[in-house]
């Protein structure tokens, strides 16, 4: 975003007077119409209100929208994190925080090729955001797992998955979409369950899961309900070695092949105590804590690692923990007629402690030694947040009016990221860093005809650093015919810099390797990168359409979407002037890149084969097709992504106790990319490498005792394909990360 262009004059301040009064005068319209009788006396008379969806559920019914329920995952359980489950929705793909290929294990959740920092994680609507405090390297990598494992897959009770325009309405980080995991809430009676789950590979090289959760819930007293649920999970390492013969590379006391997948230890606990204050208000005050602890696996940036990483890596070391801590506080209320509103405020405070990573020379990115400090990064984030919603008939309209604001403060301490020394003129920065937005919305849910939904929003977000960035948006639903919708959307969204690249405290040094050519010729390093306070935000223009059929248990769909991206935000020295030495130092910053274009098409298929609408053998199917996913001005891909994938499920609901379930995954062709991101010469050799296409094929079956008790057990990967990591960073071509083997898993559930 251009300050310039974009920054308009009109204060928060301000803004909030006028739309308390806009809210006033349409609360008025709203309100009931009064008469006086012969007599005097006053008589009321009630204006009929028709009411429809708020504008946020027609907005889950976009064509970019997919659920997860419960039911879905208990098919199909995760062996640790979420992602593995919702990777299976249309345009949902897992891959590494760039197409730098560096941590490429380290796959999140990537939204229609616009990358896992466009991806904003939610926990019953409240923003995550664990993983920003961990250092962002100079491609853009953050050596994290991202924010999709803090839910135990027993207590979800749903997952909504929004793409494209539909996401806008969250603010900044939505502009790829948002995956807001929905757990589940105290019961009217006393419920309960207890999971057992493992995982064993049959490739012995290849990490295998235990794990153990429970899940309670139910009323305290006629006014007080609760939901308490914790997990106990241990997912190990791959070996060092699993990659050792497609690299090349032997195992020796100082030399490690590039990592397999990091393991992970997790312990969490979340309660929840509800309070029906009134009819139709309720508390929800909510609290919890986990622990994510890694098994290290021998990851660094480059090179064949040293005694260190190879001792770390046998022992299956933890080199990093982080340790997240939640509380929130949240009203609901109902007033009638459709009228409702939602207040909350919570925090989220994160301690990310880990072994230092080099910052410079041959050891960059690598932990030097097993005796190495441990420095510790502190994130805490402060949200408060309200919406209403409000029936209203203006113009002859029916519709749903929703008026609603947020303010988020987050603070950042990280003493090790501003600790290189600096070059000459540059002053010291302290660690800590801070940024503040503000944002009010109004949308209105618009019913034109009975057939005609129009769905008009603006987001208006101030930033305390970055100024003030608008976010229209636009969606509509028509219905063509009563079995066949024409849907589509248009939305700006926008992602303020984080508390990295904003701090101009924050140095990332990287070694004469890792400087940039000029003239040919590879200039002399270290080179350091600052961070950057005069950064524009990213902005992308996100449009979709789409036409859905659905007949008696069939149905399908088709979405084209295209999203204009500027303003991405790297440290690609190759595109700065190179700088003088200063101080035996090359100073270069975070700066905003030009334009780049996602675009492609998402599609589903449902089939009922027998029962009533598909209920005892149905074929579900969906494809994501990826036109283009490039930097408009250097052809370079944004993340290292299938041109397609298909996701096939065919379940079998043979008698009321037992099930069973067959899944397929297609993915298409990844081309890796074919410049160096650091310096912007051309790749060449195995740095070219593409990663063909190939299939995965899963069977399960579940059968429910007596007493809920539940029994499932399956086979991941059937024919056994496997897929391997040939390097570290570019050098591996499209070739990033691990595709395990066959694996067997049991998974027990015992419920009352």
């Amino acid at each position: 975003m251009q300050k310039t262009r974009f920054d308009i004059p009109f204060p928060l301040a301000a803004l909030a007077r006028n739309l308390k009064w806009a809210m006033l005068g349409m609360a008025a319209v709203a309100l009931p119409a009064h008469a006086q009788d012969a007599t005097g006396a006053e008589e009321t008379t009630l204006q009929e209100v028709r009411v429809i969806g708020t504008a946020e559920e027609e907005l889950k019914q976009a064509p970019g929208v997919s659920v997860i329920t419960s039911e879905d995952i208990a098919k199909r359980p995760p062996a640790n994190d979420l992602s593995e489950i919702i990777r299976t929705m249309p345009g949902v793909n897992l891959t590494g925080n760039s197409s730098s290929g560096a941590y490429g294990n380290n796959r999140q959740i990537d939204l229609r090729g616009m990358g896992p920092e466009n991806t904003l994680i939610m926990i019953d609507g409240k923003p995550v955001s664990s993983r920003n405090s961990v250092r962002m390297g100079r491609n853009g990598e953050r050596n994290t797992r991202g924010d999709s494992n803090w839910v135990p897959a027993e207590a979800v009770e749903r997952i909504e998955v929004l793409r494209g325009p539909a996401a806008a309405r969250y603010g900044s980080g939505a502009a790829g979409g948002v995956v807001n995991i929905i757990t589940k809430r105290p019961a009217d009676h006393l419920t309960g369950s207890v999971s057992l789950y493992t995982l064993i590979p049959e490739d012995a090289n290849e990490s295998d899961t235990k794990r153990a959760s429970f899940h309670l819930a139910g009323p305290l007293s006629e006014k007080f309900s609760f939901r308490l649920y914790g997990n106990v999970n241990k997912t190990t390492s791959d070996s060092p070695k699993v990659n050792a013969d497609a690299a090349n590379v032997p195992v020796t006391d100082t030399t490690v092949p590039p990592a397999g997948r990091e393991g992970v230890r997790n312990r969490d606990v979340n309660a929840l105590l509800r309070w029906d204050l009134l009819k139709g208000h309720i508390i929800e005050f909510e609290g919890g804590f986990s622990r994510q602890g890694n098994i290290y696996a021998g990851d660094r940036l480059m090179g064949t690692g040293n005694e260190a990483t190879a001792t770390l890596a046998s022992d299956g070391a933890e080199t990093n923990t982080m340790y997240r801590r939640t509380g929130a506080i949240t009203h609901r209320g109902d007033y009638g007629e459709g009228r409702t509103s939602r207040a909350s405020f919570s925090y989220e405070g994160t301690t990310n402690s880990r072994l230092n990573e080099g910052m410079a020379g041959g050891s960059e990115g690598t932990i030097g030694s097993v005796d190495a400090q441990r420095s510790t990064s502190t994130l805490e984030n402060y949200l408060l947040t309200g919406e209403y919603n409000t029936p209203l008939q203006i113009g002859g309209l029916t519709q749903v009016l929703t008026v609603g604001g947020e303010y988020t403060k987050q603070k950042l301490e990280d003493p090790y990221a501003v600790s290189p020394a600096r070059p000459a003129g540059v002053p010291p920065t302290g660690p800590k860093a801070d940024a503040t937005l503000a944002a009010l919305f109004v949308e209105d849910n618009i019913e034109i005809t009975t057939h005609f939904i129009l769905t008009p929003g603006l987001r208006y977000d101030h930033h305390d650093k970055f100024g003030s960035n608008w976010s229209p948006s636009l969606n509509a639903s028509y219905n063509l015919t009563p079995t066949i919708t024409l849907k589509g959307g248009i939305a700006r969204a926008f992602k303020a810099p984080n508390l990295y690249q904003s701090n101009p405290g924050y140095i990332y040094t990287t070694s004469g390797n890792g400087c940039p050519y000029e003239d040919g010729n590879r200039v002399s390093g270290p080179c350091r990168i600052f961070g950057n306070d005069a950064l524009d935000p990213e902005i992308s223009l996100n449009k979709e359409i789409g036409i859905a059929w659905a007949d008696r248990g069939w149905a399908s769909g088709l979405t084209y979407f295209d999203n204009d991206y500027k303003n991405k935000i790297i440290a690609d020295m190759g595109d700065q002037a190179i700088p003088p030495v200063v101080n035996g130092y090359r100073a270069f910053q975070w700066i905003n890149s030009g334009k780049a274009i996602v675009r492609g098409v998402e599609g589903y298929l449902n089939i009922p084969i027998l029962g009533n609408e598909g209920s005892i053998l149905r074929l579900s199917n969906n494809l994501t097709w990826m036109d283009k996913n490039e930097n408009r001005s250097t052809g370079q891909p944004l993340s290292v992504i299938p041109k397609y994938t298909v996701n096939s499920t065919l379940d079998w609901q043979a008698t009321d106790k037992l099930s069973f379930q067959f899944i397929a995954t297609f993915y298409g062709k990844q081309k890796p990319r074919t410049m160096n991101m650091a310096n912007n010469t051309t790749m060449t050799g195995d740095a070219l490498k593409e990663r063909g296409s190939y299939e995965l094929y899963g069977i399960s079956g579940g059968y429910t005792f007596a007493k809920g008790t539940t029994l499932r057990v399956g086979i991941n990967n059937l024919a056994d394909k496997r897929l391997y990591r040939e390097d570290n960073g570019t050098a591996q071509g499209a070739a990033t990360y691990n595709e395990p083997g066959r694996s067997f898993f049991v998974n027990l559930t015992a419920a009352f």
